[in-house]
């Protein structure tokens, strides 16, 4: 589960940036909005960020696919001159004469434990990176291991176990990296490294991913849930089914006719809002009976409001500890029926192109305030900063 998630000095994210999904204690609406796992901090099922193009929140989920990847790939540079994986994704603040380092840091609890990891490095080194582990029976906190530019300290749980590997880590690898390609008698790097690639970050045109729907449907139509939820989101289909002929699979959907017979249809003549909804409940089925954490990029596009609210729906009232985190221009939900103050976020850009991301619960918010009004009236930012543009006739040689 998803605690905390930031960034520094990461694309347009200039200074600390942090999205916190840890529940403010004093709101009490929306109970079913939060996971409750014993203890008395609450953690959010759902967050939206909203803000204009150009904004940076797509940054902000481009920067989860540039953290996961430098600590999938950190230690793949075996051969001689290649690109270090942290010289390709150092993607420090553009707008700025100094190239500074940058820096991740995520925190999940998983297993009974928090964990807290990051890492600071630039196109040359890593230049330092920690992980630490907190019992939430007894919270005592403890070191798993520190690292500088120098050297890496390890903590008394593994230290006699790892001290022996310490002189083999490569300058431009992570920590993290290294020990989970081991074996080893603890299993503390590969249950974080699990939990951090445990995040499913899912990209803008998800929809068009042909390869989910090979992989999983033919089991997820066997489900009666399934077609409830075509049922469900009116797409008109009664039924699902596939041919397997051995070279290929083919996905056929039924419909009724006016005449009560049944009308079989390929799949891929189906709308793209009717195939990206079956991908986005292949993707939430998947992350809710698991319980992961999915960040999706631009949910809404090709979604009508209703069926987005219908996927937001699906991680409420779940005994999981699933989370979804997602990106939109679609204020439809943004609305205190639907979403607690803490689960609404808005990125805005300055005109220096520095990104800010602010949650609602950081600004003052009147008891009967309308969050969309005023939003798009500019309370809380995250909108276009739109200027009076004319385009004349004849302009330009034009007309």
């Amino acid at each position: 589960m998803l605690v905390q998630f930031m960034v520094k000095n990461v694309l347009s994210f200039k200074e600390e940036t942090i999205l916190d999904m840890s529940a403010v204690n004093a709101y009490k609406e929306h109970p079913c909005n939060l996971i409750d796992i014993g203890e008395s901090e609450k953690f959010l099922r759902v967050a939206a960020i909203y803000g204009a193009n150009a904004s940076g929140k797509s940054n902000l989920h481009l920067a989860m696919t540039c953290f996961q990847s430098i600590i999938r790939k950190s230690l793949n540079n075996v051969e001689d001159g290649a690109e270090p994986t942290i010289c390709k994704y150092f993607f420090p603040f553009s707008f700025d004469g100094q190239k500074e380092n940058s820096e991740f840091q995520i925190v999940e609890i998983l297993d009974g434990f928090e964990y807290t990891y990051g890492f600071e490095y630039n196109a040359e080194c890593i230049v330092s990176e920690w992980l630490y582990r907190r019992s939430l029976k007894t919270g005592r906190r403890s070191i798993i291991f520190e690292r500088t530019a120098k050297t890496v300290d390890f903590g008394a749980s593994i230290r006699k176990e790892c001290e022996a590997y310490r002189e083999q880590i490569p300058a431009d690898a992570l920590v993290i990296s290294f020990f989970n390609k081991l074996k080893l008698k603890t299993d503390v790097f590969k249950t974080v490294y699990a939990g951090i690639m445990g995040v499913w970050v899912v990209p803008a045109d998800f929809g068009e991913d042909m390869r989910i729907l090979k992989k999983f449907l033919p089991d997820i139509i066997k489900e009666e849930k399934f077609i409830e939820f075509l049922t469900a989101i009116d797409t008109g289909i009664k039924d699902i089914f596939c041919e397997d002929d051995g070279d290929r699979v083919r996905f056929f959907t039924v419909h009724q006719g006016r005449d009560g017979k049944d009308y079989n249809l390929g799949l891929f003549s189906e709308s793209e809002g009717t195939i990206k909804s079956i991908v986005i409940f292949i993707y939430a089925r998947i992350v809710i009976l698991s319980g992961r954490t999915i960040f999706v990029d631009e949910l809404n596009i090709k979604l009508h409001p209703l069926l987005l609210k219908f996927i937001v729906d699906l991680f409420y009232g779940q005994n999981s500890a699933a989370q979804l985190i997602y990106t939109t221009h679609d204020t439809t939900l943004m609305d205190k029926k639907f979403f607690r103050r803490d689960q609404i976020w808005f990125v805005q850009k300055d005109v220096y192109g520095y990104s800010t991301l602010l949650a609602l619960s950081d600004f003052k918010v009147r008891s009967d305030a309308s969050f969309e009004k005023d939003y798009l009236a500019g309370v809380y930012g995250g909108i276009p900063l739109l200027k009076e543009f004319g385009m004349e006739e004849g302009a330009h040689g034009i007309g």
